[in-house]
């Protein structure tokens, strides 16, 4: 499995000054997306939804609500 490519804005693009240590969204060569993000497991695990949950080898990760909108045109539809 690699990175295929970015999805979205890059952090400069962002507003970044430095370009990094941003939340990011990246496609992978399976098909699957990876997400750089804040960990907030501990914080939000008790809050989700009753038909919600995670296994534990899964994390709750946030990222920016511009990340994930400048992402949205580079998301493939199928």
């Amino acid at each position: 499995m690699h990175i295929v490519r970015r999805i979205g804005a890059t952090p400069r693009q962002r507003g970044s000054v430095s370009g990094n240590n941003c939340p990011d969204i990246f496609e992978l060569s399976d098909g699957n997306f990876a997400v750089i993000g804040t960990e907030m497991t501990a914080e939000l695990d008790g809050l989700l939804p009753a038909d919600a949950s995670r296994a534990d080898y899964e994390k709750i990760v946030v990222i920016s609500r511009d990340t994930l909108l400048r992402a949205k045109a580079d998301i493939p539809d199928t």
